[in-house]
């Protein structure tokens, strides 16, 4: 009995009888090998081998073939490579051949003389096809092959395949109606049979008309054709086609009620329905009880396939189809992450696991913050389970981690590069230091310096140098926390790591030393920047007027002002404020803080909140009640809120106590705001 071979192709699936193998004797010198494929045709008392040869290029008829005595058939051997049928289905040699059996022939070059062969007749089936290429009904057809004569049928299987590809129905259904009506002709001699039909079929899903289908079945019903486990392969690759993945389920399920056998072409079909669905689940479930069939030998029993082969083919399809799946949940909008972690674990649990490289193209899809599990898990599969991970990988995972928030993380797979490798590269170290300064940015945001200063200390210990971006992070971290012994320290370590201070790291390290009260350090440091040549910026000028207003040198916030001017950098209610905070602070006279007042105003700056509090501060303390009252009040008047410090100076005991003026028109306490009085001073960094 013929067993059925499905031959798998880049655009349908053939079937061909069981063939036998043998080796022709030619006169000629050995030359390239080429394969070519014969089987038998039979026409009422003619009988013939119909033979494709791969690599020739014409149809040809010969007589008295008469084989070498050597010649030794091999009843096992199968033909499994249908990609070479499927590019030759028009135009390929096709030779017919006096013999009873099918034989696959290797054959050395289209220049190989058989002994006993004549060549008598030659058919070219690209031309054939060419001239049935507009024929819309059988009439068509019959006015072209007229004078032919018997042509095999796979002859017209090949054209109607062609027919599919350059999406030709009409032409292939014409034929078919045509074979229909030689059918009547010849009693029932020549006909279109299943190779026929499913040939016809597998044109509609290449030509993408499915509509067709439905049209195809009813012929085959109606000539008494039995579909065979081709044509319901085809059914289902078409409802998968259509998007319709539980219809080709449904037809995996007639196929087996028919008491067919699937080949491994439906079960690869029926997976490729469970990646359409997005169901890797159903497909890792399908694969396992597939297994579970061909472990107790169900399979291999019922079927001629080389089950050892292609079961193998399709655990690694299963796996690809679970790798597809996992990769569009996670380009998808929402997050599936839990999905794919689940499906991993399943596919561990079955004895199914991803290899790397599909968890290397999984990490690669991974980029968003919500991706980080997945991410993590699939890089921590990678290391435990393979010897080799990409460095590629590697930095796409740091920069992963980076986008999540999870910096330590980062760290933790820079950390497995510098000890486990692969070695890392520039990338990496951009990777990793640009999350420390993320790290370091927070830090100098909220003053956090000795957490700023660990993380220094880490980069160091990992190899990573800092440059001037991450020690004027720290620098300012420890500056706005008023840590002056902490901030001379980093400023030295920065100089000695060969790093060249820039101007925001002197200007970290006045606000420093100002906050500090280290006034003549800070002049030095000043005059150190100036000698190296650091052009100061408005946030270093405003610093020294404030050290110099602190020590009371107003000659001296004369001279800093007027610097400021003549290079081409005017003050502003920072600086005033600066100067201002500084007289209240060494209690100077609350004359030179109302003369910068007076400068403001002269120089078109309005005060703001911090410089009505700092003047009411300085009027406080040399005993002006009333002219710190009135300030509050015009304040008010101006629409600027004070705060509840500069409230509680003015009700405060010592200051009523013999002031005539009405406390009911200073309203009610505001509220109490954090680190208010340095609020005016810290908005200049």
């Amino acid at each position: 009995m013929q067993a059925l071979i499905t031959l798998p192709s880049r655009a349908e699936t053939w079937i061909l009888p069981q063939l036998g193998s043998c080796k022709l004797s030619t006169r000629r010198r050995r030359r390239k090998k080429m394969w070519s494929l014969a089987f038998p045709v039979c026409y009422g008392t003619t009988s013939a081998v119909f033979k494709f040869g791969f690599g020739c290029g014409s149809v040809s008829r010969y007589s008295g073939l008469r084989l070498a005595s050597n010649c030794e058939l091999n009843k096992g051997s199968s033909f499994v490579s249908a990609w070479a049928l499927e590019e030759q289905a028009i135009g390929n040699e096709i030779s017919v051949d006096k013999s009873q059996h099918g034989l696959l022939v290797e054959c050395e070059s289209k220049d190989v003389v058989v002994e006993g062969i004549e060549e008598s007749e030659i058919v070219d089936v690209r031309a054939l096809a060419s001239s049935l290429q507009f024929a819309k009904t059988a009439d068509d057809v019959e006015e072209v092959l007229k004078d032919k004569g018997n042509l095999p049928l796979q002859v017209f299987s090949s054209m109607i395949r062609g027919f599919g590809r350059d999406k030709l129905m009409d032409s292939a259904f014409a034929v078919v109606e045509w074979l229909k009506r030689r059918k009547e002709e010849t009693n029932g001699m020549i006909t279109p049979n299943l190779f026929i039909f499913n040939s016809l079929l597998g044109a509609v899903k290449q030509s993408k008309q499915f509509g067709e289908m439905d049209r195809v079945l009813a012929d085959m019903t109606q000539e008494g054709v039995e579909p065979n486990v081709i044509t319901y392969n085809t059914i289902m690759a078409i409802y998968v086609e259509q998007g319709l993945s539980t219809k080709a389920l449904d037809v995996l399920e007639d196929i087996q009620k028919k008491g067919l056998i699937p080949s491994s072409v439906t079960y690869s079909t029926a997976l490729l329905a469970y990646q359409r669905m997005q169901d890797g689940v159903g497909a890792l479930e399908f694969f396992v009880e597939v297994r579970e069939k061909y472990r107790n030998g169900d399979i291999c029993k019922v079927s001629e396939e080389d089950w050892e082969s292609e079961f193998l083919k399709l655990e690694n399809f299963t796996k690809r189809v679970c790798y597809q799946v996992m990769r569009r949940w996670l380009v998808m909008d929402d997050n599936l992450s839990i999905n794919v972690l689940k499906l991993l674990v399943k596919m561990d649990n079955a004895g199914v696991p991803l290899g790397r490289a599909e968890l290397e193209r999984l990490l690669w899809a991974c980029t968003r913050e919500d991706h980080y599990n997945v991410a993590k898990e699939l890089y921590s599969r990678i290391r435990e389970r393979h010897s080799e991970i990409s460095l590629s990988v590697c930095n796409h995972v740091i920069w992963v981690m980076g986008k999540a928030k999870k910096w330590w993380a980062a760290l933790e797979i820079y950390e497995d590069m510098l000890d486990k490798g692969p070695k890392p590269n520039n990338m990496s170290y951009e990777l990793v230091v640009s999350h420390f300064n993320v790290l370091l940015t927070a830090a100098r945001k909220k003053g956090i310096w000795r957490w700023g200063v660990r993380l220094l200390n880490k980069m160091e210990e990992k190899g990573l140098k800092p440059r001037s971006k991450e020690w004027n992070a720290v620098l300012v971290a420890c500056s706005k926390a008023a840590e002056t012994s902490a901030a001379v320290q980093i400023f030295r370590r920065m100089v000695e790591q060969g790093q060249k201070p820039t101007i925001l790291s002197y200007g970290a390290l006045l606000s420093a030393l100002e906050k500090g009260k280290l006034y003549d350090e800070a002049r030095r440091v000043w005059e150190h920047m100036i000698k190296v040549g650091v052009k100061p910026n408005l946030y270093a000028y405003t610093i020294m007027a404030s050290v110099f207003s602190g020590q009371g040198k107003f000659n001296l916030v004369e001279t800093i002002v007027q610097e400021m001017v003549s290079s081409g950098i005017e003050p502003t209610v920072v600086t005033y404020n600066a100067i201002i905070s500084g007289c209240a602070r060494n209690d100077s006279s609350s004359a030179d803080a109302y003369d910068w007042f007076d400068r403001m105003k002269a120089n078109n700056i309005p005060p703001n909140n911090v410089t009505y509090e700092m003047m009411i501060e300085a009027l406080a303390k040399e005993g002006k009640p009333r002219l710190a009252y009135e300030l509050y009040l015009r304040a008010q008047n101006q629409g600027i809120h004070l705060s509840a410090k500069a409230y509680d100076i003015l009700v405060q005991p010592s200051m009523v106590s013999g002031a005539s003026f009405d406390l009911k028109l200073l309203g009610p306490r505001p509220p109490q705001r954090k680190k208010e009085n340095l609020q005016g001073r810290k908005s200049s960094t």
